[in-house]
């Protein structure tokens, strides 16, 4: 199965695949759930396409241990991510923007995360770059524990398993053998599509929140002030 590469072909999800089998998917998963290096890696795309090559006999290994250990390697992605973060705490909103770091990324999350509270561990899980620092930030906020274990594995076991089992779904349908390429690039389409709208909403606030200069008409009372007499003035 040649699929379209979304980008550059390393980031091509079944270029990955055919490249590293099942441990690659794990370790991206793992890397792109808890890892600051994680944010760009093809999360939900590389999980519908291995779940499509499971059902199609193309990854020579069974469902439920596939979904299982792709669970597991979500889940202690966000556990790294949440020690991360309690570890770092307060600097990581210090540190500068790089190549592969930009602060932008960690007060979205942040926003997020405050919104959400703690549900936003399951939330987050389906929207790129954020289900990478939501965990980080849950740390850096010193979130209760066990709470975070409770939604890490409920976000875990809803993404992780769930994305798979839905390309194993539809893998067996014709129509996606035949359009596989438009498939990946709608699932990454939509994908960010709550970022877009995060983002429209947030430019809508700040528009909202500047302030409207006075407009003469708004004092009817108000005179001009008089021009002041020069010396030589006519009195």
């Amino acid at each position: 199965m040649n699929t379209l590469a979304l980008g550059p072909q390393w980031l091509d999800p079944d270029y990955l695949i055919a490249t590293f089998g099942l441990i690659g998917v794990l370790v991206i998963v793992f890397a792109e759930s808890g890892l600051l290096i994680g944010f760009f890696l093809p999360g939900d795309s590389l999980l519908f396409t291995t779940g499509l090559l499971v059902t199609t006999n193309k990854l020579d290994k069974p469902l439920w241990l596939v979904c299982a250990l792709i669970v597991l390697a979500a889940v202690l992605g966000d556990q790294a991510g949440y020690l991360f973060g309690r570890k770092v705490g307060p600097s990581l909103f210090k540190r500068p923007d790089s190549r592969l770091f930009k602060q932008e990324n960690v007060e979205k999350a942040h926003e997020f995360f405050e919104k959400h509270g703690p549900k936003s561990l399951i939330l987050a899980r389906f929207v790129p770059i954020v289900r990478t620092f939501t965990p980080i930030i849950a740390g850096v906020s010193r979130m209760n524990y066990r709470s975070f274990i409770t939604f890490n594995l409920i976000g875990g076991a809803l993404w992780g398993a769930g994305v798979t089992l839905l390309g194993a779904s539809l893998g067996k349908v014709e129509f996606v053998h035949q359009h596989i390429e438009l498939i990946l690039v709608a699932i990454v389409l939509i994908s960010v599509v709550p970022i877009a709208i995060e983002f429209l909403r947030a430019r809508s606030k700040a528009k909202k929140d500047q302030p409207t200069p006075p407009h003469p008409a708004d004092h009817p009372h108000s005179t001009p002030a008089e021009p002041r007499r020069g010396r030589h003035a006519k009195r």
